[in-house]
């Protein structure tokens, strides 16, 4: 699974989250990266600090609103995301997340199927700081425009490069899936884009969208759980 999902955040709800963290405390980000952390070199807004929950909550919102990340992801539980910070020098070695992932503040666990990646800074604003998936077609490398989302099996080996100029400013998602199988929503991914853009183009009662529509519900049937 890799997906790339354009305009997650609006430009003004971009300036609008750059504002509030213009003057936010920032700590060691190396804690959060769980069994990779020594790979791990960056700052982060505390996760636990009501900053960190607010913004949280509008991103988790702004990527259930989001058509292209829903179909990709499916999503069954988003946890608390992150807010990072990568300046000069900073990066995240080659790594894969954490299979499961807890919140110290309510003792929620969820299974992580998905990671994402929220930028919040335009790619003119440093050098390096690229994002490297590994998947099964290959190395892939991202520098998203702000408010551009990259949505990856969180299975796949991925790093970040060092920044050599300017900040990096970003919000880290990570997403348990209704459907665990990567291959299996790829498929269902798949057939809700073909919907989506064959309803532009036909009318709704269509018998034959109305199958496709029928056979997408029932593969999450026997594929989801909620």
């Amino acid at each position: 699974m890799l997906a790339y999902v354009p305009m997650a955040l609006g430009k003004a709800e971009v300036l609008r989250f750059r504002d509030a963290l213009a003057g936010a405390p920032w700590e060691d980000g190396a804690p959060s990266g769980g069994a990779s952390k020594t790979a791990k070199r960056n700052s982060q807004v505390p996760p636990d600090s009501e900053l960190a929950r607010k913004l949280g909550a509008a991103v988790g919102s702004a990527l259930l609103a989001s058509p292209a990340f829903v179909a990709a992801a499916i999503p069954l539980r988003i946890f608390p995301p992150l807010f990072e910070r990568h300046e000069v020098g900073d990066r995240y070695d080659p790594h894969v997340d954490n299979a499961v992932r807890g919140d110290a503040m309510t003792g929620a666990r969820i299974r992580v199927d998905l990671a994402a990646t929220l930028l919040l800074s335009e790619p003119e604003e440093y050098d390096g700081g690229h994002l490297v998936v590994e998947d099964m077609f290959g190395s892939r490398e991202f520098k998203p425009r702000a408010g551009d989302a990259v949505l990856f099996s969180a299975g796949s080996l991925n790093m970040l490069t060092p920044i050599t100029r300017g900040e990096r400013i970003s919000s880290f998602v990570w997403v348990q899936s209704m459907i665990q199988s990567d291959e299996a929503r790829d498929m269902i991914c798949d057939l809700d884009t073909a919907i989506q853009d064959l309803s532009a183009r036909i009318d709704g009662d269509d018998p034959d969208m109305r199958k496709l529509t029928t056979v997408y519900h029932n593969l999450i049937r026997i594929w989801g759980e909620a």
